[in-house]
């Protein structure tokens, strides 16, 4: 941990911020007295928006239809019979 005062920072400020950035806990006082503390600024991701990947998933016509794998597997006929 470091504490530094208001003259002290103005000329120290690039390695005040990289030292915060690695994790070290920077308290800059002012008047004898700790007043700030210097902490990186966390990323934060973009919000989400609604419909941003319309038109790029396509989902094909028989995407709920029974799979063989069942037939076989259950011995149960999943199929429709197709021999009209």
């Amino acid at each position: 941990m470091q504490r530094v005062n208001v003259e002290e920072v103005t000329r120290r400020l690039p390695d005040l911020i990289d030292a915060a950035l690695r994790g070290e806990v920077i308290l800059i006082a002012a008047n004898d007295h700790q007043t700030v503390r210097l902490i990186p600024v966390r990323q934060t991701r973009k919000p989400r928006r609604l419909g941003s990947a319309k038109g790029m998933i396509h989902m094909a016509d028989d995407f709920d239809a029974p799979l063989e794998d069942f037939q076989r597997l259950y011995g149960v006929n999943v199929l429709p019979d197709t021999t009209d």
